[in-house]
């Protein structure tokens, strides 16, 4: 893919999103997430911003309530996805108690 990102360069976000699947994530938050998660946040969300701009993080985020995590990624398969979620500072320090992945067919 870098050789291709090298010649068309700004194609290569729709080429990847072209090659790679799309994956659902959603997650539960443990209580009091609000805050525990304020030593991990700066860390996390600068994670996030690495995969956001890698074309690999499509969205991510809490639910209104707190108490859910919803994401979508661009991955090549499910344990891709895993890998990245297992990753994180969240989920390493208890943040993220759960999550569940699911393949996503981006209709329109």
């Amino acid at each position: 893919m870098y050789v291709i990102y090298a010649i068309i360069n700004c194609e290569f976000i729709q080429l990847v999103n072209f090659i790679m699947e799309k994956f659902v994530v959603w997650g539960e938050y443990c209580k009091d997430a609000i805050l525990r998660r304020e030593p991990y946040r700066k860390e996390h969300l600068n994670r996030l911003t690495s995969l956001k701009e890698n074309n690999i993080l499509v969205t991510l985020g809490p639910t209104k309530c707190n108490r859910y995590v919803f994401g979508i990624f661009n991955a090549n398969d499910e344990s891709e996805v895993k890998e990245l979620i297992e990753k994180d500072i969240y989920w390493e320090m208890g943040i993220w108690v759960s999550f569940e992945i699911y393949p996503w067919i981006n209709a329109f």
